[in-house]
């Protein structure tokens, strides 16, 4: 008798999940949801696009300009009195932001992870070298970068949900991370209201949820290391990003030019110098964004060998590693995107 019952509640649960199954099936592939679209400036000159489905047209542009200004009175270095602006000056801040605790987190796993290849302490080289708020160029000696180098170190900081402090001449620089969080946090405010379907992107950083305009799985382009030119151009790679993250670091985005050599913005915090690893992008993908955001920085700093010794061993990332072969550009697709990467190379998307 027990058994019968037994078998009468699973066939009952199993098929209440039947219907919960289609009515989700039927909601993805429903032709009445109609495409909304906001985009604007961020962080200074970065250009964010939203894309979301809904019933209804819905604009949530305010919303989430809201958030993004968030962001940047909280992280952002080109604004005098932001919160991390402040705790540069002081080197100690009493959080007002509820953003700023969860990226130093963040930071401090990678840090970690990749052996300090990837540090947000490194601001004061990147300020050195031009690459910070004041974007005077500059060629340093070594024995510059080594005195730079005593105030460098994750470890030197210290943090708990309330507050940070740091020593005097530590100086902290959390861009790396925080586009990818600023991403996720816009995706899960889009969540909140109930969007099933979403693409969110912050200055080439993205995550997507269900599926675009034409009911498919979002189709994301990588761009090509080797094109310089802001005009658009035909991606390197393709990318079916699904309920997914991805950030793409690469020496193009950032560099200037002094007497004909070109100098990247990609620094080793552990030397000090810039880094001369082969690697000329790295696009990682995450469950989501801030993490493939730090980990991108990280392998344009660590190489192809040591960045797939950590793909390999944590089995939440993926990545897309273009580097610069004996004759030309090659890349590395991990296992676990390669039926999503479609390599497009100088063709057409």
């Amino acid at each position: 008798m027990n058994i019968d019952k037994r078998k009468q509640t699973q066939r009952v649960l199993l098929f209440f999940a039947a219907i919960l199954l289609l009515v989700k099936l039927v909601r993805n592939q429903n032709p009445n949801l109609s495409m909304n679209e906001v985009s604007g400036l961020t962080m200074g000159t970065i250009v964010y696009n939203v894309k979301y489905k809904t019933l209804e047209p819905v604009d949530f542009k305010t919303q989430i300009d809201s958030v993004l200004k968030k962001f940047n009175q909280s992280l952002s270095t080109y604004i005098p009195q932001s919160e991390i602006s402040r705790l540069n000056q002081s080197g100690s801040l009493v959080f007002q932001n509820p953003v700023f605790y969860p990226v130093l987190l963040a930071s401090k796993e990678v840090h970690a992870s990749t052996e300090g290849a990837f540090d947000p302490t490194i601001g004061p080289l990147i300020n050195a070298y031009g690459f910070g708020p004041d974007k005077a160029s500059k060629i340093l000696d070594q024995t510059l970068v080594d005195s730079l180098l005593q105030f460098v170190g994750f470890s030197k900081i210290n943090f708990n949900p309330s507050l940070i402090t740091l020593p005097k001449g530590t100086y902290l620089d959390l861009s790396a991370v925080a586009k990818g969080y600023a991403v996720d946090v816009i995706a899960d405010y889009l969540k909140s209201k109930n969007i099933e379907h979403a693409m969110v992107e912050i200055g080439g950083e993205v995550r997507t949820f269900g599926t675009n305009g034409r009911n498919e799985v979002w189709k994301i382009g990588i761009q090509d290391p080797l094109i310089e030119s802001e005009e658009y151009q035909p991606p390197f790679a393709i990318v079916n990003l699904e309920d997914r993250s991805v950030a793409t670091s690469g020496n193009y985005r950032n560099f200037y030019q002094i007497s004909d050599k070109t100098y990247a913005h990609i620094i080793d915090p552990r030397t000090g110098n810039m880094s001369k690893k082969n690697i000329l992008s790295a696009s990682v993908f995450a469950p989501n964004c801030m993490l493939a955001d730090a980990y991108a920085t990280a392998f344009m700093v660590l190489g192809v060998e040591t960045s797939m010794a950590i793909l390999k061993a944590d089995d939440r990332l993926d990545a897309l590693l273009i580097y610069q072969g004996e004759s030309s550009p090659e890349h590395i697709i991990t296992d676990g995107i390669k039926t999503a990467v479609i390599i497009t190379k100088n063709e057409t998307p």
